[in-house]
């Protein structure tokens, strides 16, 4: 659980009764209004659903969560008290980088040279980033800087938040790049509006932001968007990179793989330490299991990655197996029993431990960040300055 220092921030003990679920009734009429509204509202409890974000099996109850109860010093960062938070704070912190310092100048020679398959690959999986991004920073905005209460958590979520917004100026400006048709552009922009493959995936995405599933639920649900929906598309990316094309594209793939590792790790981090009443396993694989259908669908059959010359069974396997990573990140057995079947994914950790390139390298921090990290800090009068 989490760890603290001697001297505390203080937390209000009486907190409101949490609100009881609406009646059925009420679950009905808002399953009805779904047809019509993007992001949906329902509070039912055991309901069989298609959807995973309208089965709610633990009350949300932020009154019996230490990250949810209110805490009136919730704004003043220090004395830190959740130390295994903060570390992944500053983990973050010393790896940002800006869209300046990812060079496209050899891109657009290699992408002229690509298949027309390739080529329509590559602008899907682009236009669908583009719009998941987006996604991600409603849901931070929305939902999670004000689910949790403690600094060090906000701390990483608006970062994070600042990193997303590097990622999708990022995959617009590629696209931008790549695309000279300006209405073609434009449709790879609001992809998520336009595209039904994509569509399909932001609207599983978007749910989540407006459900009334726990914190829980929702929490594992945008670590399936990070973890399991930008799996395959990165994976595929990193094919590209072993034919030595597209030193931009490959790059920012590096550099952007590493960061949503780090966010899927921080929710799993939250999940295993910080959360008290865990899901059960049954409804954690309902969540995962339907991630994981989806991204099959989209990057085996509506995208299929044999436009750019890979296997869709293999990659169907890799699906399973990040899927499997990430139910054991959650504490939880795997389900698929799936092996990596990519040998050069193998040399690549989503956390981001492997040097990827030779003169660039993806792995990399700021200078003097982590470096300090774990050398003993004490503020003092008494030095002399």
């Amino acid at each position: 659980m989490s760890q603290k220092t001697a001297e505390k921030r203080p937390r209000e003990e009486d907190t409101p009764e949490a609100d009881s679920a609406i009646s059925p009734e009420k679950a009905d009429a808002a399953s009805k209004a779904e047809k019509n509204e993007n992001v949906k509202s329902l509070h039912t409890t055991n309901v069989k659903s298609s959807n995973p974000q309208d089965v709610v099996t633990v009350v949300d109850n932020a009154d019996d969560e230490p990250l949810r109860q209110e805490n009136p010093y919730r704004f003043v960062l220090f004395p830190i008290q959740y130390h295994d938070i903060w570390r992944k704070y500053k983990e973050q912190e010393s790896c940002i980088w800006t869209l300046e310092e990812i060079d496209l100048g050899n891109d657009l020679v290699d992408w002229v040279k690509l298949t027309e398959g390739e080529q329509h690959f590559i602008k899907y999986v682009l236009a669908f980033f583009a719009g998941s991004d987006g996604i991600v920073i409603e849901n931070l905005a929305q939902r999670f800087m004000t689910d949790v209460k403690i600094p060090e958590a906000r701390a990483f979520y608006g970062f994070q938040l600042m990193m997303e917004n590097i990622h999708s100026e990022t995959y617009s400006v590629l696209l931008d790049t790549y695309i000279s048709d300006n209405d073609e552009k434009v449709k790879l922009l609001h992809a998520i509006q336009t595209i039904p493959s994509i569509q399909n995936k932001a609207e599983w995405a978007v749910r989540w932001i407006g459900s009334e599933a726990s914190f829980q639920e929702r929490l594992i649900g945008f670590a399936a968007v990070e973890g399991i929906f930008f799996s395959g598309s990165f994976c595929a990316i990193f094919w590209l990179k072993k034919r030595g094309v597209m030193p931009g594209l490959t790059f920012s793939n590096e550099l952007i793989s590493r960061d949503e590792g780090l966010h899927t790790d921080f929710a799993c981090l939250l999940y295993n330490s910080h959360i008290k009443h865990k899901l059960p396993r049954e409804r954690v694989l309902n969540i995962i299991t339907d991630a994981v259908a989806i991204e099959k669908e989209f990057i085996c059959e509506s995208l299929p990655v044999r436009l750019i010359g890979m296997n869709a069974d293999l990659m169907s396997q890799y699906i399973e197996f990040v899927a499997d990573r990430l139910l054991v990140s959650l504490g939880e057995e795997k389900h698929y029993g799936a092996t990596n079947p990519f040998d050069f994914m193998e040399m690549i950790s989503l956390t981001g431990k492997t040097n990827f390139f030779e003169k660039k390298v993806g792995e990399y921090q700021k200078a003097g960040v982590m470096s300090n990290e774990g050398t003993t800090k004490k503020f003092s009068l008494n030095e002399d300055f």
